[in-house]
C-alpha cells in the first residue's frame, strides 16, 4: 500500500460541453491553463483530449502540438497522458499525435463494450455506441506506443478488460511496470461500487500500478475507496462536473484540491510530480 497518492486530472474529455458547464476548456490555451490550475492543486498527471474551438473533438497533430507546447510552458515537468480513444476515427488518426509528441503516457482502451448514457427522466439513451477495441487494434496501438517510448495507461471498463492484458504480456507488447486505470460507472461497464473496486484490484497482475476513475456523481465515493486502499485517483471535468456538495466544479484545480484534501483526511500524502515519476518509473524526458 502506497502512502503517497498520485492524482491525475482529466481536463476536458470529448462529451462534456459548455452547455453543461461553462468551465469546460476547449482551446489549447484554456486546456493548458486548466492543467496549470490542476498541478498547483496537487495533480502530477494531466490526461488530455484535444478539442476544436467549437468544442468538438480534435484528432489532428497540429492541435495536440499546440496543447503540448502550452502545457509545457506552464508545467514543464508534469506527466502528460494523451488520449487515443475514439469512435469512428481511423486508427492512424488515433495514434499519430503519440508518434509526433512521444508523451510519457497514452491511454489505451483494453476492450470493446456498449457505451451509453441513459436518462431515467426521458426514458431514453444518449451517446449509444458500440466502443470497438479488438485485439488487433490494441496490438497496433501498443506497437506504436512502444516505438514512441510511451507507456500504455490501460483503461479497463470491466473485469474482462483487465484479463485482456495477459496475451499482450505473453506477446511482449506489454512489459512491467504495468499501469491500469479502473473505470467505473459507465453504462455498459462495471458499476461504481466499493465492492466492485476491491474485486477489480484483486484481478490485477502482481506489482501493477492502478488508479480509479469514477464517472459521474459516484466519483467521490470511488476516490475515497481507492485512497483507503492505497490506490491512485483521477478527478477532473472529463469524468464529473460536480463537487461532493453538488455544486458545479469551477475548474479542474478545484476538483484536484478536493481530492488532495480527501487524501490528507484519510491519512495519506499527495505525491509530487517528482515522486510520481519515481513511483511510476517515468523519468523526465529531455524537452526538444
Amino acid at each position: 500500500m502506497s502512502e503517497k497518492i498520485i492524482i491525475t486530472a482529466a481536463l476536458t474529455g470529448v462529451l462534456a460541453t459548455r452547455q453543461q458547464s461553462p468551465y469546460i476548456p476547449y482551446t489549447p490555451e484554456e486546456i493548458a491553463e486548466e492543467g496549470h490550475r490542476a498541478v498547483d492543486a496537487g495533480a502530477s498527471i494531466l490526461h488530455i483530449h484535444a478539442r476544436q474551438e467549437n468544442g468538438f473533438p480534435a484528432f489532428d497533430v497540429e492541435t495536440y502540438t499546440r496543447i503540448d507546447e502550452e502545457v509545457k510552458k506552464r508545467c514543464p515537468e508534469v506527466i502528460i497522458n494523451y488520449s487515443t480513444g475514439a469512435i469512428g476515427i481511423p486508427n492512424e488518426q488515433r495514434i499519430h499525435h503519440i508518434d509526433a509528441l512521444k508523451p510519457d503516457l497514452a491511454a489505451l482502451n483494453m476492450g470493446s463494450m456498449n457505451y451509453a448514457i441513459y436518462s431515467r427522466k426521458h426514458k431514453a439513451f444518449y451517446h449509444d455506441h458500440v466502443f470497438a477495441n479488438p485485439f488487433k487494434d490494441i496490438s497496433f496501438f501498443l506497437e506504436r506506443m512502444k516505438k514512441a517510448g510511451t507507456r500504455a495507461e490501460m483503461e479497463c471498463f470491466d473485469t474482462g478488460h483487465i484479463n485482456n492484458a495477459q496475451p499482450l504480456i505473453d506477446m511482449g507488447l506489454l512489459e512491467p511496470p504495468l499501469q491500469f486505470s479502473l473505470i467505473m460507472g459507465v453504462l455498459g461497464g462495471i458499476p461504481a461500487t466499493t465492492e466492485n473496486l476491491v474485486h477489480q484490484v484483486r484481478q490485477l497482475p502482481t506489482g501493477s500500478h492502478w488508479q480509479v476513475i469514477g464517472i459521474g456523481a459516484k466519483q467521490w465515493r470511488m476516490v475515497a475507496a481507492a485512497i483507503s486502499m492505497g490506490g491512485n485517483v483521477r478527478v477532473g471535468l472529463e469524468d464529473n462536473l460536480y463537487m461532493p456538495n453538488g455544486d458545479l466544479a469551477k475548474s479542474n484545480g478545484e476538483a484536484v484540491a478536493e481530492a488532495a484534501k480527501l487524501v490528507r483526511t484519510l491519512g495519506f500524502e499527495v505525491a509530487s510530480i517528482e515522486e510520481a515519476r519515481q513511483t511510476l518509473a517515468l523519468p523526465l524526458k529531455e524537452m526538444v
